[in-house]
């Protein structure tokens, strides 16, 4: 059975969309995988997606910390 990808980035754009930046922001700071965070980036910088500049920047600091070997989470 094949595991859709984009599950996660949905379910977070949702939270965006309605307004729950908090909730979504706590999502982001426990991402499955840093392809997943690269997702929901290229989500928002599409045209239509909230701009949310306190979530862009967690977004890019969980890049940077899940790249790291030694933070990186197990799927």
């Amino acid at each position: 059975m094949a595991k859709n990808n984009n599950e996660w980035t949905l379910k977070v754009m949702a939270l965006l969309k309605s307004g729950n930046a908090q909730a979504a922001i706590g999502q982001i700071k426990v991402a499955p995988t840093v392809a997943d965070l690269k997702r929901l980036q290229a989500a928002l910088l599409a045209s239509g997606a909230p701009r949310l500049p306190n979530v862009a920047e967690v977004l890019v600091e969980q890049i940077a910390l899940q790249s790291a070997p030694r933070l990186h989470r197990a799927p």
